[in-house]
């Protein structure tokens, strides 16, 4: 039964399929907003994470979720009853070669047949006691359009950087089938709430099929260790905008500890659509690359997956496969085999590969009849007519390359288009002395992993190929720079497949390489494929788990955001929200305050296009500034003019100006600089130079300041924008090293201040003026919003920690918005910060005739 939780979540998604009851029960969600656990901090579990462990208490448990579970599956003939068994040759079986020897794997995921309901419950029992599965039992429809609907039309086209430019080339966006994928996500993650113990376990998610499930997950558990690993490319940011629910999707992965991808092309296209969709930065220290979203740091994990060693020896150890092997070596003696292994879909370039053995074959005579590409074709995993088209060009181009070169005794290329056993496939990589994989696009492909192996052989396969244990192993390989294991592969020819004639001429090469020169690059490979397989793939991606979950329990989490949009809130423990009546009490049994506050961002929005102070910021600071007990600054990054223009009517208001650099201590007094003697002469040099970066960055704009220089770059390109930031920055820095200035980035801004200019100075200038004339504050406030009100927040701290004080003030330093902050408090936004100061006015004496209303509101609350 779904969950109201749940429920509620997807409600707000439109309507969507039926869930369907699932065979057991599930446990019960919480439904309650606000902090999950003020008891965190000493291991306490999550509020409403009520599940007990299935496992043995002790024993470590990983649970692996993918779309189809690593079983065979048929049905006896003679007791009609269901059969299963284990796909040895499944990576999320092999990956358990990883693990420790006492870590217990439980596997959620759909069998690959369609299990009738009344079976279901008998068939969950069973598989659950003898393999360790839990399965999904997707219905039949929602199966259909959660798999060969969104996932195999809409998501793995895109995906593989095909667009639905016309309907005879791609479906175009159906929200029916976005709402199948979203049941089908939140079947399984009920599945893997059945069986989990939050504390304790971690859970590995598998591929684009499953891209929404750690946001149920997170939603239920916000302490869940979980890691996401996508076998597919990740498209650029050109062509994943173009997904209508581009941003659930990306808010779904980002809900994960751990993000996994093979190559650094695919985890950049999502760190880039993450920075222009989300607006959200990374940054790499000491290695790791982390995105920090809302407090909590997803990691980036780059590693492509490898190959089970010990499964692939022991297919060329079978006496079948040596049989094959030297069948195939006397059809073919004398000829030299290209081999290819695909499956049949319009990505792996099949026909493309067909055209450049017929360019070979043209461009090189001498080579007809000693040549022949043996293309191994694999069972299309989709339908469509896309490939239908794809497998009628391949028959065609082989047809025609066979009538013009081929004779009665030889056909220059061979088609299996049949399912081949994994022993005759091993056979055929054994032999070929060169193998070709020329997809256009592909996530890993493991073909040329496998071909290395067997390539390298064994000793039962040596003496299948008569040669004896100390002979020198060769192999060729040309592959596309297109597939993920590219990288990896440094002595292989990468070709771009869509230049037919270069691959011809790479497949030339291959050929007819020197011996020495193949076997320098196959012993490369081979030590790089054995090194790094299945099992080391495994291990490294669970070390960075545990690694990015290690901090989960020692900050206080918040739930928030609605439907698929929720995320986790993951700050200290001591982080809480300010408190009107807490601060509104201890203002009034105190008699000497000093109140700081920031503008934009804090007393005004950020984004306001008006930045003038409304009528009701100037009657609730006049409130503030006629309390006789009050010392309130106004420190903002603002220059003195407009401060003095737009506060003039605040006479006892303190103006701090510039980040600190002017300083007036009311409307009387004349503004001041904080230090007596400052060479600006650096300014000549630094601005021709920001001049030139915001002529050379479309949406930049320079800003200047009496005693500072701003280069913004918000509204650029967000790549363009932060690399021109970088490279101005260390432009800068080199001008002005010998200057006493100091450039410094901050949030789509580069600035050039000179040095020993800060809030923080101000604020520690103001206390101790405070304490130095006998007038020892005894309630502090600051509030602020951006990095540069993190040094009035350390400055506050450390100036009234002072052990000659006698008697320490109630501090209040408050940051706007739920992030990381050295301040102990926070406020959501600039509204509550007014509706705050608008409490302490009407705490104020003299009480403002403007503000009785909220006096008389206020009291009788309080």
């Amino acid at each position: 039964m779904a969950s109201r939780s749940f429920a509620n979540l997807l409600d707000l998604l439109g309507d969507l399929p039926d869930i369907p009851h699932t065979p057991r029960t599930l446990p019960r969600v919480m439904t309650a907003p606000g902090i999950i656990s003020d008891l965190d901090v000493y291991g306490g579990n999550d509020v409403g994470s009520d599940v007990s462990s299935s496992g043995s208490g002790c024993r470590e448990r990983k649970i692996i979720v993918a779309n189809m579970l690593p079983l065979k599956a048929k049905r006896d003939i003679d007791t009609g009853k269901w059969c299963f068994s284990l796909d040895e040759d499944s990576i999320l079986l092999q990956l358990k070669d990883g693990f420790s020897f006492d870590s217990e794997v439980i596997y959620v995921g759909s069998l690959k047949v369609e299990i009738d309901a009344s079976e279901q419950e008998e068939v969950a029992k069973k598989l659950l006691e003898d393999f360790n599965c839990v399965p999904t039992f997707l219905p039949h429809d929602l199966q259909k359009n959660f798999y060969l609907g969104f996932c195999k039309q809409q998501l793995w086209p895109l995906f593989h950087y095909m667009l639905p430019m016309c309907p005879d080339h791609g479906d175009r966006f159906d929200r029916s089938l976005w709402q199948a994928y979203v049941s089908a996500n939140k079947i399984f993650a009920d599945m893997v709430m059945e069986i989990i113990n939050p504390d304790d376990d971690f859970v590995w998610v598998h591929d684009y099929h499953l891209m929404v499930l750690p946001t149920f997950l997170r939603k239920r558990f916000n302490r869940v260790k979980l890691g996401f690993f996508l076998h597919s490319p990740f498209p650029s940011s050109e062509i994943y905008r173009t997904l209508p629910v581009r941003d659930e999707i990306l808010k779904g992965l980002l809900n994960s500890d751990l993000i996994g991808f093979h190559t650094f092309d695919y985890a950049r296209h999502f760190l880039s659509c993450c920075s222009r969709m989300l607006g959200l930065d990374y940054e790499s220290k000491r290695g790791h690359i982390g995105l920090d979203y809302f407090g909590r740091t997803v990691f980036i994990k780059i590693l492509p997956v490898g190959i089970h060693m010990g499964r692939l020896e022991s297919v060329l150890n079978l006496p079948s496969t040596s049989a094959k092997v030297k069948e195939i070596q006397e059809e073919f003696k004398g000829r030299k085999v290209i081999l290819g292994v695909d499956d049949m879909d319009i990505f792996k370039g099949i026909s493309l590969k067909l055209l450049a053995v017929e360019h070979l074959l043209q461009q090189n005579p001498n080579l007809q009849g000693k040549v022949v590409l043996i293309q191994i074709v694999n069972p299309a995993r989709g339908s469509g007519k896309d490939v239908q088209e794809a497998k009628r060009e391949t028959y065609l181009i082989a047809q025609r390359i066979n009538d013009i070169y081929g004779t009665n005794h030889y056909k220059p290329v061979i088609l299996i288009d049949r399912p081949v056993p994994r022993f005759e496939k091993s056979a055929y990589y054994a032999v070929a002395e060169c193998c070709i994989v020329n997809a256009v696009r592909d996530g890993m492909n493991l073909v040329p992993y496998k071909y290395i192996v067997c390539r390298q052989g064994t000793a039962q396969m040596d003496k299948a190929l008569g040669r004896t244990s100390d002979s020198p192993r060769t192999g060729m390989l040309v592959v596309s720079e297109f597939i993920g294991c590219s990288p990896s592969l440094s002595g292989a020819i990468r070709v771009n497949p869509w230049d037919v004639d270069a691959v011809a001429d790479a497949l030339y090469s291959a050929i007819t390489m020197c011996d020495s020169e193949k076997q320098l690059r196959h012993e490369k490979h081979f030590r790089y494929v054995s090194s790094h397989d299945v099992a080391y793939w495994a291990r490294s991606f669970m070390q960075d788990l545990e690694r990015a979950c290690k901090d989960h329990y020692t900050k206080r989490c918040w739930g928030i955001g609605l439907g698929l949009g929720f995320r986790v809130v993951s700050l200290s423990p001591g982080f809480r929200k300010l408190s009107m009546d807490h601060i509104v009490s201890a203002y009034k049994r105190t008699n000497r305050r000093a109140i700081f506050l920031d503008y934009d961002g804090t007393v005004v929005p950020q984004s306001s296009i008006n930045n003038i102070p409304s009528p009701e910021v100037i009657s609730v600071l006049n409130a503030l500034c006629n309390d006789t007990k009050n010392t309130v600054f106004l420190v903002s990054g603002r220059g003195r003019d407009s401060l003095s223009d737009w506060f003039s009517s605040c006479k006892r208001m303190g103006l701090v100006a510039e980040h600190g650099y002017f300083l007036r201590w009311s409307e009387d007094s004349e503004w001041e600089t904080t230090q007596v003697s400052v060479d600006l002469d650096w300014k000549n040099i630094v601005e021709p130079i920001m001049q030139l970066y915001t002529e050379t960055t479309d949406g930049s704009n320079m800003e200047i300041k009496e005693s500072a220089l701003v280069w913004r770059h918000q509204d650029a390109d967000p790549d363009f924008g932060k690399s021109q930031a970088k490279e101005l920055l260390n432009h800068l820095e080199s001008v002005l090293a010998n200057e006493p200035a100091v450039a410094k980035k901050g949030q789509h801004i580069v600035e050039v201040k000179p040095q020993g200019i800060s809030k923080g100075l101000v604020a520690e200038k103001v206390l101790s003026t405070m304490v130095n004339g006998g007038n020892l504050p005894d309630f502090v406030m600051c509030i602020g919003d951006d990095v540069s009100d993190e040094d009035m927040f350390e400055s506050i701290l450390r100036t009234v920690s002072c052990p000659s004080l006698s008697v320490a003030p109630e501090i209040f330093a408050c940051t706007v918005g739920q992030k990381p902050s050295k301040a102990k408090y926070y406020l959501d936004d600039p509204s509550d910060v007014l509706k705050l100061l608008q409490c302490l006015g009407a705490s104020s004496n003299p009480k403002p005739r403007h503000l009785a209303q909220f006096q008389v509101s206020f009291e009788s609350r309080v």
